[in-house]
């Protein structure tokens, strides 16, 4: 694809007549012109022919609808002059001056600055050009943050000549000729999307690479989505039944090669879902489904909107949902399928209550099942229970003695297909979070002990001691199926550009790795963690550095319980609720960025915030070098989980996860906000607040600090 739709020197810019150009640009326009768009095309060609005449003997470069990758959209203009790099975004026709236009045009001086490497050491210069706007700026003000990017500037069309001229004044660029050359347009552009912006763009067919970091050695994605879809095909053509599981570092990109997967083998040829060799994916976050599938549907309406196409958003929402499903739905559609109650601990499809197919047998019409934290699935125990009193109110499907953990169940509703089928597993380290949830031996022990006819292709990585307490080679020592692949691991954080090193300096972090400080050092200078003991200061230093349409918010862990003296609380549970926090702009009351609603490690796990601030509670202690972990009781006094039995154990596990997942939400940076705790006492001696003592704080503190965190 065309990094833009023209560029040239300024002067082959105004030697081309205006319907030249325009010929030019729908010609390398990907899709049908609308009206609106040409007519805006034409506007914008004849006052940039108008405004560069004053620069038409210097080595200036003009580009137009330089596409933007991470945003998913195109800067109108890029000027390229003395060395500064004017990013012009024009609304044709309008005469007033909009907020959510000035931080569109700072969001692409922003992912120019941060992604694009012949923009990180120049001068980046945003202005938004309501045509028919009267005033023009006049301050010019380089950004508080030294990154050389100036504040954004307004005009309208009638003052952009001599506006452009000022700036160049202000910069000192005096100099004619200084321009850094057309390869510019063809600079390496490295940007790592949220999951909710990469996931707009694998909805229009490119690929991760493609929209994340395709220029760099050691991002593997492509790859590891190549290796996937060449077992689909294979099993496919032999008919065969097959597993695949990929092992990532947190922020590596697992969701979106599993999202990838979905929509190329749902969509092979283009814009049509093919339904007999569809694939789904199946996630039991119920956050990330909501706020992925809300996303995606408000994008393809608002693109059929500009298409002229009318859809309504309750149809965009149905369509995400052919691919992306909560993993209880699609487990409930087979379980209405079985023989109830089951009897000698076998699952038998119930003829009457199921219709058998010529390819499919008794299985969902998918031939592909992607599971998203498959580490996450449930044990035997956990699901018999759930099913025994029919749901968590007993408002469901009942079904006693269920003898299947939900990895064997979801392994055997595929297995019921007549010809093949592939489940895509996708694994995180150390991310366990909740009670009752397996990890990846319950896979295994499927694998081995009830369907051993799959075969398994596994991550080499999946070995190592966040999967499966390392027990990974034992369990498939005597496994004859097994193919092992570097292939499906994917190795580099895309999440913190800023910090490929972070999944590191936390897990060094949670363990007392004495390699911690040095992980530190390796990240502090692009990726700013910082120390607090001050909410307000923590919520300061967030508004401060979060521009454009960037977001930050609050994470606590589930376990917090003593937040609210911060003025913090906690986001209701719902998934509409997530939708909100993670959707609506800065000036709903219900987004992330207002500060006020704290989310947890269930409503955020897969997902991400450029900018936190993890609240960090008495529930997990630092003493002398070891944690140790505390429940509230709702009322008066925390209580320590110091038990030795295997519940105690996992359950602390739990806890500990809980902050590994809230300690790698932030793309940009994070403040840390350890409270100091009530030291106040009552006129008889007592303690003010019993729940809240320093000493519940101050040794966490104590431990950041060593680290060699900044404070604030």
């Amino acid at each position: 694809m065309s990094r833009c739709l023209y560029n040239s020197t300024i002067r082959e810019f105004l030697q081309l007549s205006p319907e030249t150009l325009r010929g030019r640009f729908v010609n390398n326009y990907h899709g049908a012109v609308l009206t609106t768009t040409n007519e805006a095309w034409a506007d914008e060609i004849h006052i940039m022919q108008n405004v560069l005449r004053l620069w038409k003997d210097e080595d200036g470069q003009v580009i137009f609808e330089y596409d933007i990758p991470r945003l998913g959209k195109r800067i109108d203009v890029v000027l390229l002059l003395r060395g500064l790099i004017f990013c012009l975004e024009f609304k044709v026709g309008e005469r007033n001056m909009l907020q959510s236009n000035i931080e569109q045009v700072l969001d692409y001086a922003l992912d120019l600055k941060n992604f694009h490497l012949l923009s990180q050491n120049r001068i980046i210069v945003p202005i938004l050009v309501p045509t028919l706007f009267k005033r023009c700026s006049s301050e010019f003000t380089p950004s508080v943050y030294d990154d050389s990017i100036y504040n954004p500037l307004v005009t309208g069309a009638d003052g952009l000549q001599e506006l452009i001229a000022d700036v160049l004044t202000h910069a000192g660029a005096t100099a004619r000729n200084t321009c850094f050359g057309a390869e510019w347009v063809f600079s390496p552009y490295s940007p790592t999307p949220t999951i909710i912006e990469a996931a707009k763009r694998l909805y229009e067919n490119h690929s991760v690479e493609d929209i994340t970091r395709h220029e760099a050695d050691k991002v593997s994605t492509d790859r590891t989505i190549a290796y996937i879809l060449n077992v689909i095909k294979t099993s496919r053509e032999k008919g065969e039944k097959s597993i695949c599981f990929v092992t990532g570092v947190p922020g590596a990109g697992k969701t979106l090669v599993g999202l990838d997967v979905a929509v190329k083998q749902s969509y092979q040829n283009g814009d049509k879902l093919i339904e007999d060799e569809g694939a789904v994916y199946l996630s039991g976050n119920g956050p990330l489904v909501a706020v992925l599938t809300e996303a995606l549907a408000i994008d393809n309406q608002k693109k059929c909107k500009a298409r002229g196409e009318k859809k309504n958003l309750s149809d965009s929402r149905r369509e995400v949902g052919k691919f992306i499903q909560m993993i209880h739905r699609y487990r409930d559609n087979m379980l209405a399928k079985i023989k109830n109650p089951v009897e000698n601990g076998v699952l038998e499809i119930d003829p009457q209550k199921a219709i058998k197919l010529a390819k499919s047998g008794y299985g969902e019409v998918e031939h592909v099942a992607i599971f998203d934290e498959a580490q996450r699935s449930w044990t035997h125990k956990r699901l018999a229970n759930y099913l025994k009193r029919g749901g968590t109110y007993g408002n469901k499907l009942k079904v006693p003695n269920f003898p299947y953990s939900e990895a064997a169940f979801l392994i055997w509703s595929l297995d019921q297909r007549e010809d093949w089928a592939t489940i895509v597993c996708l694994v995180g380290g150390g991310q366990e979070i909740n009670t009752g949830e397996a990890g990846i031996s319950e896979w295994i022990n499927a694998l081995n002990e009830k369907f051993t006819h799959w075969k398994i292709y596994i991550s080499d990585k999946l070995t190592e001691a966040e999967y499966a307490e390392g027990q990974v080679n034992a369990l498939l020592a005597n496994n004859d199926k097994v193919t092992y692949s570097s292939e499906l691991h994917l190795g580099v954080s895309l999440r913190s550009f800023r910090a490929e090193n972070l999944s590191a300096f936390v897990h060094s972090l949670l363990t007392f790795d004495p390699d911690a400080s040095m992980w530190y050092d390796t990240i502090k200078e692009r990726y700013p963690i910082l120390l607090t003991r001050d909410m307000d200061k923590a919520r300061a230093w967030l508004r401060k550095n979060t521009r454009g349409s960037q977001r930050s918010g609050v994470l606590v862990s589930k376990a917090a319980a003593r937040f609210k003296p911060m003025a913090v609380d906690i986001l209701k549970q719902g998934d509409e609720n997530a939708v909100h926090w993670f959707l609506e702009d800065k000036n709903d009351i219900r987004s992330s960025n207002f500060l006020e609603d704290a989310a947890t490690e269930i409503q955020v796990q897969g997902l991400e915030l450029d900018y936190t601030c993890v609240l960090w509670d008495a529930d997990l202690r630092c003493e002398n070098r070891q944690w140790r972990y505390y429940n509230f009781n709702g009322r008066t006094a925390w209580h320590e989980e110091a038990g030795k039995t295997e519940g105690s154990i996992e359950r602390k596990k739990y806890m500990l996860n809980a902050y590994r997942v809230l300690l790698t939400r932030a793309r940009i940076g994070m403040v840390i906000c350890v409270p100091k705790g009530n030291p106040n006492k009552t006129i008889g001696g007592f303690p003010e607040d019993a729940t809240r003592l320093p000493e519940f704080y101050n040794g966490t503190y104590e431990y950041l600090k060593s680290l060699g965190l900044d404070e604030i």
